[in-house]
């Protein structure tokens, strides 16, 4: 059986917080103790305030470049620039969209620059992506012990809406390769990758919610798998693999 459980006793994350320790607090809060099964999900934002990402716009020079951009987007300038220091490619740039291959692989709006819940007297901030999601992970993986998700709110081609995908991860596998394997019919496998730790994301995102709710984090209990252990980088397609370049 799968279980999730919001962590809601964590409260405002500030740069240079113990990460690790607030969320082995929030877990005692819910006298929750970790067992095997456990994936321990944690949002984007929290960890990203904790490293130290948030910028301040009045800061942000853009060049003409940016200008031109935001131009055709009708987006500020200063997150525009930011979006470009931040991505490897433009994917699509049209008014108010602006689809970016991340430097970390990740195709995504805004190059995950959000400006939403940065806190008190937050206006005129971005908050950048961990620069090193897995690492981030592989942090919080060896500081507590048991398998971690950096999770962030992702749109889809052709679908509306956002869902929670693994952007970090570590102590699990991201990507399960299920190729080889039969079905109950007999028929071989050709192509069934399991994106583990996006499913794994997802679950937990109807525990932290996508608002006002407050819950940075989220315990998923009940996941078993016998795979190795590999990261969230495992689930990004490489560009020349892009199916609709």
């Amino acid at each position: 059986m799968i279980e999730i459980v919001g962590l809601d006793a964590i409260g405002e994350v500030g740069e240079g917080a113990d990460l690790a320790a607030l969320l082995a607090d929030a877990l005692r809060a819910k006298h929750i103790e970790l067992r095997d099964g456990d994936v321990l999900v944690v949002t984007q934002k929290i960890v990203s305030k904790a490293e130290g990402r948030m910028i301040a716009l009045d800061a942000v020079l853009p060049d003409a470049a940016a200008q031109e951009l935001a131009a055709t987007t009708r987006k500020d300038p200063r997150l525009v620039a930011l979006v470009q220091a931040e991505s490897s490619a433009i994917v699509r740039a049209v008014p108010h969209v602006l689809i970016t291959r991340h430097n970390t692989g990740h195709v995504m709006a805004n190059a995950g620059i959000d400006q939403s819940n940065l806190g008190p007297d937050r206006d005129g901030y971005a908050l950048l992506l961990p620069q090193d999601p897995d690492a981030s992970a592989a942090r919080l993986h060896e500081a507590l012990g048991v398998a971690i998700v950096i999770s962030d709110s992702f749109g889809r081609p052709w679908r509306y809406g956002v869902v929670n995908v693994a952007i970090g991860a570590a102590g699990l596998p991201a990507l399960i390769d299920r190729r080889g394997e039969q079905d109950r019919d007999g028929r071989v496998l050709e192509v069934t990758q399991v994106a583990l730790a996006d499913a794994v994301a997802s679950a937990a995102g109807l525990a932290t919610g996508e608002g006002a709710e407050g819950v940075p984090a989220a315990l998923v209990r009940g996941v078993h798998w016998t795979a190795p252990n590999n990261p969230a980088a495992a689930i990004v397609r490489p560009p020349h693999e892009d199916l609709f370049r």
